[in-house]
């Protein structure tokens, strides 16, 4: 259906709702989407409960159909890692990513223990066509980064979104990447996303987190990728009112 995500081309809901697990969920996106009338129907939500988890079946193929190359975002409007995604469902969506090539399917999860779980019950090998990611919106839930680099995939990445307090990448050994490489571990973050919170209520995101984050990238040759900032109390998403340094939207190599 298209997207306005700037890091993504296309989206791909299979699976759509959520719950909630930690403070960054507390401002979702996808939930305000769910229980907005005008978005409602749009995304295929029913009337009582539109926040439930539902599997749909009848999306899985939507990937088969598209043709031209591009970067998918999986579950943009929930979590396929969720517990009540069961395991039959996770392995027909690695079917449909296995039989398309020609996208790049960017999984996003909140669960990367599920993730290790699903892998080491299927004996999943991820493929090459998938980039794994998880989101941390502060140092409290750093873990999530070890437990996601427990299963390699092609690219691991980090969404800081939303950012919500300092993180320091190195404290926990996440960008050694070069070192890695020596060591043959073959384990590390390939790529940052970092955006502040938006919507009602929002949380403020300081300018110098976001600084401190992409300095310990470059610093260790890692891609980052700003979506959008907290500039004077206000949600930019437009990089040319960024400031000069944090005019960054790369992608892994």
């Amino acid at each position: 259906m298209g997207t306005k995500i700037e890091w993504t081309d296309e989206v791909w809901n299979p699976v759509t709702g959520c719950t909630p697990v930690s403070p960054g969920c507390d401002n979702c996106y996808a939930r305000r989407a769910a229980y907005s009338a005008r978005l409602r129907g749009r995304f295929g939500y029913p009337q009582d409960k539109p926040f439930d988890v539902i599997m749909r079946p009848s999306r899985l193929n939507q990937p088969m159909h598209w043709k031209k190359p591009r970067r998918v975002f999986v579950c943009s409007m929930g979590d396929l890692f969720h517990s009540d995604v069961l395991d039959w469902f996770i392995d027909e969506v690695f079917r449909i990513i296995s039989n398309c090539p020609q996208h790049t399917f960017q999984i996003l999860t909140k669960r990367p223990d599920r993730v290790v779980e699903y892998a080491n019950i299927r004996e999943l090998t991820m493929p090459n066509n998938v980039w794994l990611g998880t989101t941390i919106e502060s140092d409290e839930y750093h873990s999530r980064a070890w437990e996601l680099l427990k299963f390699t995939a092609r690219v691991n990445y980090l969404s800081f979104e939303p950012l919500l307090g300092e993180f320091d990448l190195n404290k926990y050994d996440l960008l050694l990447k070069n070192y890695r490489k020596i060591l043959s571990l073959g384990r590390y973050i390939d790529w940052v996303i970092i955006g502040c919170e938006s919507g009602p209520g929002r949380r403020p995101c300081k300018l110098e987190w976001v600084r401190n984050i992409v300095a310990q990238c470059k610093a260790a040759g890692v891609a980052v990728f700003i979506k959008q900032l907290d500039i004077n109390g206000k949600v930019v998403k437009d990089i040319d009112k960024f400031p000069a340094d944090l005019r960054l939207r790369e992608y892994p190599k």
